[in-house]
């Protein structure tokens, strides 16, 4: 085995090397970022807006489209319910004859001027009438038209049922109606029992030893032949 000696001055110059080695060469620095601009209208918007595209609707948004909803639901209305009043105003004027001055008539005609109210009252009331069966036999159409509807799409209107306590004689004569009786009385078919027309029979109690003694013998064996026959 051979050792290696090394000198003071090749350890110091070894030691200057890997110290020179050691030495960080300084790194660039990269340049700072700008600074982030403000978040404008149109960013704000964009952040608004979800996956899809479509921009959501914030709650604030949401409420005062409401209110200007029911605002201009609300003029309409107003607006509708002026224009009926007007056109009925006008209707009555026009067929509503201005009449003149009742002071100046003599009372035939007053009597001529209310024959003839009541005659334009009782065309008046025959025109309703005929309105009112018009009316009443469209709304039967109508709900024809629609029990055929839900017919054809095998949907039927369930109707408003009430609970009612029903015998099962009512029942069965609801069903199949009032000419058919059936009575549902089970007790008719059953016989009556009186309680007191049981007879008792008292079974005789007797002594097992005269059997066995009777049956003894040929006396006792004739009479079980006997008695088999």
């Amino acid at each position: 085995i051979f050792y290696k000696y090394t000198s003071e001055s090749e350890v110091s110059s070894s030691d200057e090397e890997s110290e020179e080695e050691e030495i960080e060469v300084p790194q660039k620095r990269e340049p700072t970022p700008p600074p982030a601009p403000k978040p404008t209208v149109q960013s704000q918007q964009t952040e608004d807006t979800d996956k899809s595209g479509v921009r959501k609707m914030t709650h604030q948004r949401k409420m005062m489209l409401k209110s200007l909803m029911l605002n201009k639901a609300r003029e309409d209305l107003k607006r509708e319910m002026e224009q009926k009043a007007e056109a009925k105003k006008a209707e009555l004027s026009n067929r509503l004859e201005p009449l003149n001055s009742l002071n100046s008539m003599s009372s035939q005609e007053l009597m001529d001027l209310c024959r003839e109210l009541h005659g334009k009252i009782d065309k008046v009331d025959e025109q309703r009438f005929d309105i009112e069966a018009r009316v009443k036999k469209n709304d039967t159409e109508i709900e024809e038209l629609n029990q055929k509807i839900f017919d054809l799409r095998g949907k039927f209107k369930r109707p408003p049922l009430r609970r009612v306590r029903m015998s099962a004689d009512q029942m069965l004569r609801a069903l199949l109606g009032s000419k058919h009786k059936v009575s549902m009385d089970l007790r008719s078919n059953l016989k009556s029992v009186k309680k007191g027309g049981e007879k008792k029979e008292d079974a005789e109690v007797k002594d097992w030893r005269d059997s066995i003694e009777a049956k003894q013998g040929m006396g006792g064996k004739k009479a079980v032949f006997e008695g088999a026959q």
